[in-house]
């Protein structure tokens, strides 16, 4: 008989496996490519739309350049940045997936490029022919294209900047007191990926009361210290500023602070509380501050640099995970490509000071622990969870999850029945669960080391989720490639995990939605204020339903759908009280 663990993991591999195929070179393309996840992972493909759509000219040609015209290499330019630039990196340089250099690309050639990115790997190349992503033709330019230097982006600075800064609402115009009968509070920020757009939804009535345009794919939303704004930050960098003390929440200032970008966050120091703003861009790669009331940018700064450990220069040091610090005034901001966590201090900004923390490759996000003061957040790429002493300044451990690809969200903080409080990740690249202890005064012996390797449905996670009144931990698998698991979450009882190998509950939050076209994802369980509920948005295609399913977190058992022709492509949710409070 085989173990439980081990049929999961049969299970898991059996999913992913992909038809071999060789390249004119010899070489299968489905070998595991160095530096790689797995499946799973490589289906986490950052959008790149807005670089996409800008003009670019073809790099002085070199001798044995393939023929390609401008409109070609447009064309490619394009369909590299939406699809393979979030593992890549705009230039090539290589991040999660490895680098596409011309002088790799050419040494493998057009064949072996044409197969691979056809036939893919399950070492983590998605087979974008195979799975009928990509035509042959497509295939066919994508290849040629990577066998040129690839055009460098505009820079976006502070001109660029202040050109799109507007406030719509000046401060002093704004309302003295709320105007609303909004429970603000337990509010849900919900993402309306491929419309543009936010719905702002009660957390009671489950009644929408407005659809916010917004930038492309909202990334996170982030509320003030105060919680009267709502900031959010889509993936075209650009970000709204909404005061939800208005009759109609509506924008009140805008920036766009780059070309593609991921976070925003606000100040949270006391004494400091929202004097500034901070968003981190992808494109170009840097930070900016911005006044905390009017968004208006007062000093960017840039993390183009060395690689921590080879002390190389690296072009493309995107800024990834953002959080303020409870015990001093600063931002944590995490640069992916080389390393490091940058502690800001924001106390004097025209002599800014910047602790800089060496860590490892590639960090990507995270969040607090229980009790505020450690920030726990994945190096992804090397499986590593760094762990930051926000009071102290430094780095507390590095932990290794112990599983491919660590994607924790903002993780999880529950209270285990042997090892006390714990912080939770999932991953990407396989089905397991990282419980790392993190209360160094009570359970030293167990503080920032994995205590315990839970297993779920499978790979392709991305949000684990629990609520201090709860005895639940949901874990789902969006991004697997068997559809019946996407459909699902995983819930393990608090309470039992000291058991020898914990099983899970398995919700059909699908089924309940009673979505019967395409392949709809669960993704990104969020609790309402009192975290008696758990919500989870099934996305479907653009041009398909999608819902929000509310889960009772009592009795695991359907409590709500929520539909409506406006919720197109629901994604991320953020309930108000808990984001600002740091609850998760």
């Amino acid at each position: 008989m085989k173990s439980f663990r081990e049929i999961r993991r049969l299970a898991l591999l059996a999913s992913v496996a992909l038809p071999m195929a060789v390249t004119a070179t010899g070489i299968s393309a489905q070998d595991k490519p160095k530096g790689h996840g797995d499946t799973p992972a490589a289906a986490y493909q950052p959008s790149m739309t807005t670089l996409g759509q800008i003009d670019v000219e073809i790099p002085g040609r070199k001798p044995g350049d393939p023929v390609i015209s401008q409109e070609e290499f447009q064309a490619g330019t394009k369909m590299y940045f939406e699809r393979c630039a979030g593992c890549h990196g705009v230039l090539r340089k290589g991040a999660t997936g490895k680098p596409l250099t011309t002088d790799l690309t050419r040494e493998n050639g057009y064949e072996y490029l044409r197969d691979f990115i056809k036939y893919g790997s399950p070492g983590g190349m998605p087979n974008w022919g195979t799975s009928g992503e990509l035509s042959d033709d497509q295939i066919d330019l994508m290849a040629r294209y990577l066998l040129i230097e690839p055009p460098a982006p505009p820079e976006f600075g502070m001109p660029e900047m202040l050109e799109t800064w507007k406030v719509l609402v000046k401060p002093e115009d704004r309302p003295t007191k709320k105007m609303n009968d909004i429970d603000i509070d337990n509010l849900f920020s919900v993402t309306l990926r491929d419309s543009g757009q936010i719905a702002l939804i009660d957390g009671k009535s489950y009644e929408i009361h407005a659809i916010i345009e917004t930038g492309y794919a909202v990334h996170i939303s982030r509320i003030s210290a105060s919680g009267r704004y709502l900031m959010v930050i889509g993936r075209d960098a650009l970000i709204n500023m909404i005061d939800l003390w208005m009759e109609t929440p509506a924008t009140v200032a805008q920036i766009k602070v780059g070309a593609e970008a991921r976070s925003v966050e606000t100040s949270k120091m006391e004494g400091w509380e929202d004097k500034y703003a901070i968003a981190g861009s992808y494109w170009p790669p840097q930070y900016v501050i911005m006044d905390g009331d009017t968004l208006e940018p007062k000093k960017v700064v840039s993390t183009r640099g060395m690689i921590y450990d080879t002390q190389e220069y690296h072009p493309e040091p995107r800024v990834a995970a953002i959080i303020a610090s409870h015990y001093r005034p600063e931002f944590i901001v995490n640069v992916k490509e080389t390393g490091k966590i940058l502690l800001v201090d924001y106390s004097d900004i025209k002599n800014l000071k910047v602790t800089e923390i060496e860590a490892e490759r590639f960090l990507h996000d995270g969040g607090l622990d229980s009790s505020k003061r450690y920030f726990l957040t994945a190096a992804n790429a090397r499986n590593k969870i760094a762990v930051i002493d926000t009071k102290e300044g430094s780095l507390t451990a590095l932990i290794d999850s112990e599983g491919e690809t660590p994607h924790p969200g903002r993780g999880a903080n529950l209270n285990h029945p042997t090892y006390g409080p714990v912080w939770a990740t999932s991953h990407l690249g396989d089905d397991t669960v990282a419980l790392i202890g993190t209360d160094p005064e009570g359970h030293p012996d167990h503080a920032w080391k994995m205590v315990q390797q839970l297993y779920a449905l499978g790979g392709g996670s991305l949000f684990v989720k629990t609520h201090p009144t709860s005895n639940h931990l949901y874990v789902d698998a969006p991004l697997n490639p068997d559809a019946e698991i996407t459909a699902s979450v995983a819930v393990f009882k608090v309470d039992e995990l000291d058991q020898e190998e914990p099983e899970y509950t398995v919700l059909p939050i699908v089924e309940w939605a009673g979505i019967a076209e395409g392949q709809p994802r669960v993704v990104q369980g969020e609790f309402n204020k009192e975290g008696n509920e758990i919500w989870f948005s099934v996305w479907n295609a653009k041009d398909l339903e999608s819902a929000l399913v509310v889960v009772d977190d009592k009795t695991l058992e359907l409590k709500h759908v929520i539909k409506d022709p406006r919720l197109i492509t629901p994604t991320g949710k953020f309930n108000v009280f808990n984001t600002r409070q740091d609850v998760y």
